[in-house]
């Protein structure tokens, strides 16, 4: 179906939204309530009715909801002081109120939720590792294991909404099951850890992994988490079956700066998180998710520099920072004996392309796949996006592991 108001054309067959002519990202959950209320032009949607049809049987609050009518009504151009589109009936629910033409005028109103948005469930456990700090991590979807290992500013329960986010743990878990963790230091796992480190990094993988029970298993390292999964694939050969790296690096800011204006530029780096994180004013942290998603809209800078804030500490955010600029796996990568997919953006501002580069040149029989972004996070509607999945699918899918997702038996649960 495909609806028009004003300048905006909302499809629900093809999950597009245009405004003035330009598709505009929107959350899958925004997109769901405005496809709903739409459909439901004719009267008043009460909020019970709403969430369970974006939500189904998760457990939201009113005011999640809440946050989503906002979201829509600004992508949409409307606000709540206007509601020319969509119009608050107090303390009963929500209408459309705007003119629409439809392609199909008459047709039964009907919900036609985003692929996945409602079935997708993850879990999340805790297990604790040998120096005594508490790890959270997350599974969600059925069929054979996929680790992620950790990487900078993470946290599984925010990111499971956000849409910078979402659409990985989608792409992911379909057909398998898809493992993540937080690092120590951030999100959900203990904010206090005396030890932040990348030995520490390495042993909080061995312990996720440990406690799911997974003998052979494929393992992906992003960013960060790239040097934690070498690191891990050296030293337990017998149990990584396949490692993929997508936008990792050899070595860390720090140790790759070859010139002074690097090297200032990697201190700068460590000086703004030292002094702009925790503030109010979201400049700093706008900055840092430019560098991230440089091709991105701009809301979705907004979205990841909220996600940052709730994540972790400026001083945490630092301490992480410090143990990322100085990995070297420069000599580990070369002792690696896994079969390697490596995917890199051949423009990407965040971790330049020839890091992947120089992974592939020291892991033995690897391949390099180069992907067409500027993005280090790439997002769901750019074409590198389903490059990136359908090269992790086909390498996936020539593993001979026949594992299958272990029972988890987690050592405390909160």
């Amino acid at each position: 179906m495909r609806f028009t108001f004003g300048d905006v054309v909302l499809d629900t067959d093809r999950f597009l939204l245009e405004r003035g002519g330009e598709p505009v990202h929107v959350q899958p959950q925004v997109f769901d309530v405005l496809s709903y209320l739409v459909r439901n032009r004719d009267r008043v949607v009460p909020k019970t009715e709403l969430l369970d049809a974006v939500w189904g049987d998760r457990f939201v609050s009113e005011s999640t909801l809440t946050s989503r009518i906002k979201a829509a009504r600004r992508v949409v151009g409307d606000d709540g002081d206007l509601q020319r589109v969509i119009k608050t009936a107090h303390g009963r629910g929500y209408r459309w109120v705007a003119d629409v033409g439809s392609e199909h005028a008459g047709s039964e109103p009907v919900v036609t939720p985003r692929p996945d948005s409602r079935r997708l469930e993850q879990t999340i456990r805790f297990c604790q590792a040998s120096d005594g700090v508490r790890i959270a991590y997350a599974t969600v979807g059925e069929g054979p294991p996929l680790v992620r290992a950790a990487h900078w500013i993470t946290h599984l329960d925010y990111e499971w909404e956000s849409p910078v986010w979402r659409h990985w743990m989608e792409g992911f878990s379909r057909g398998r099951t898809f493992i993540r963790y937080d690092e120590r230091g951030c999100g959900l796992s203990d904010h206090d850890p005396e030890d932040i480190s990348f030995e520490s990094f390495v042993r909080d993988l061995e312990t996720v992994v440990d406690e799911l029970g997974l003998e052979r298993f494929p393992l992906m390292g992003l960013s960060q988490g790239g040097p934690v999964a070498v690191e891990y694939a050296v030293r337990h050969p017998e149990r990584v079956s396949r490692l993929i790296l997508i936008g990792a690096f050899v070595t860390g800011r720090l140790v790759r700066a070859s010139t002074p204006e690097e090297l200032r530029e990697a201190e700068m780096q460590a000086e703004l998180i030292r002094m702009g994180w925790g503030r109010d004013d979201p400049s700093f942290r706008l900055y840092f998710s430019s560098t991230f998603m440089p091709d991105a809209p701009p809301q979705l800078w907004s979205d990841f520099a909220a996600l940052m804030r709730r994540t972790t500490s400026a001083e945490n955010a630092l301490r992480l920072n410090n143990v990322s600029v100085t990995m070297d796996v420069r000599e580990a990568a070369t002792r690696v004996q896994v079969p390697t997919l490596i995917l890199h953006g051949r423009n990407e501002v965040r971790i330049p392309f020839s890091q992947g580069r120089e992974f592939a040149a020291r892991i033995r029989g690897s391949r390099l796949v180069p992907l067409d972004t500027r993005n280090h996070l790439l997002q769901a509607d750019e074409p590198a996006w389903e490059h990136l999945l359908s090269e992790v699918d086909a390498f996936l899918a020539d593993d001979e592991s026949t594992n299958r997702p272990a029972e988890v038996h987690p050592l405390s649960e909160h």
